[in-house]
């Protein structure tokens, strides 16, 4: 393990199971690097390229579905048991 650890401080080591990769194991360094917030969400939405765009979005009106869930059912119509 700790020869996984060392070669991360250089460069990501994929980790894998049953050969398929299954995780990546980065520096901390690297790790503040990719996951440090580049803007609001506002930002975000506001530079959009789909601003201001003429989109025909309408709402489904379909009724909800039944969703039976460990006994119980999420919905205003009771379930069928």
């Amino acid at each position: 393990m700790w020869e996984v650890i060392e070669r991360a401080q250089a460069a990501p080591q994929t980790i894998t199971r049953n050969r398929r990769p299954s995780l990546v194991v980065v520096s901390a360094e690297e790790w503040q690097r990719k996951t440090v917030r580049k803007g609001t969400l506002e930002e975000f939405l506001l530079e959009s390229p789909l601003r201001g765009a003429e989109l025909d979005l309408e709402r489904q009106r379909d009724e909800p579905r039944d969703l039976p869930l460990g006994g119980y059912c999420w919905t205003r119509i009771s379930c069928p048991r």
